[in-house]
């Protein structure tokens, strides 16, 4: 296809200043998008904005995905992320890319577009693990991060299980699954009192930890053993574990734990 062709052709499309090989268009007074062509000529970075729109920041996420094309395209990854972002007046700290199959952008009304199109957005190095499967990058992408949104919150990469005999809840899928940070919060206390019950937990450079109530609580990971921790204590280790670390590198097969979970 031609690409420059059909990026011109969008209804309102306009070069994006002070980029070469972009441009900007919109659908309505909600939808705007910015795209740039790659250094081949063959494949569009577009990034998605919705809502509030700031085409600085636009131009700033597509000039830093160019400078990476290859970490965050050129390795087949389904997500992948580049650290070492900034733009002025955001925390993004990141960039990441998702591929063709993960985003479905243009599929309906053009998806050779689709097929040649890498969704990037500005993000924060707490999201992205490099070894997300493609239905665990479709999940963060379509659910989890809300990546057109550029005034939200970081959303961390976490993946657990739980069981818990006392209220009856937990993991109804085999093996750790995505999860948000507030679930992660919401399961520790209620292991209170409920010998045999257990949170485990892996962050996105797949460290993994697990908590537990035996007459108080135990945490454990890797080697390590702790225990006559409060809750408090607890709830802050666990939060620190999502925010450290760098990304490791294999796909890992799990599932959406928040489609698979059962109700105590």
């Amino acid at each position: 296809m031609d690409l420059l062709a059909t990026l011109t052709g969008f209804p309102d499309a306009a070069p994006l200043t002070g980029l070469d090989q972009a441009w900007t268009w919109s659908l309505g007074p909600v939808l705007h998008f910015a795209g740039a062509v790659t250094a081949d000529g063959n494949r569009l970075l577009q990034t998605n904005q919705r809502g509030r729109h700031d085409e600085d920041l636009a131009r700033a996420v597509l000039a830093f995905a160019r400078q990476h094309e290859e970490a965050l395209i050129g390795e087949g990854r389904p997500i992948a992320a580049v650290h070492g972002f900034s733009a002025a007046g955001y925390a993004f700290d990141a960039v990441a890319a998702v591929a063709p199959e993960v985003h479905c952008h243009h599929k309906t009304q053009n998806p050779d577009l689709t097929a040649v199109t890498y969704i990037v957005f500005p993000a924060f190095a707490t999201e992205v693990s490099g070894r997300e499967s493609p239905e665990e990058a479709q999940a963060r992408y379509q659910k989890m991060l809300s990546p057109a949104e550029i005034g939200r919150d970081a959303v961390p990469f976490l993946k657990m299980s739980y069981d818990n005999p006392r209220t009856g809840g937990g993991s109804a899928n085999d093996g750790r699954a995505l999860a948000y940070p507030r679930t992660l919060r919401q399961e520790i206390p209620q292991l209170e009192g409920s010998p045999g019950g257990f949170v485990e937990w892996e962050n996105r450079v797949g460290e993994v930890w697990r908590v537990a109530w035996d007459q108080g609580w135990a945490l454990c990971g890797g080697e390590e053993e702790h225990r006559g921790l409060s809750l408090d204590e607890v709830l802050d280790f666990a939060d620190t574990t999502l925010l450290v670390g760098t990304p490791l590198e294999g796909p890992e097969d799990s599932q959406d734990l928040s489609s698979h979970s059962r109700a105590g």
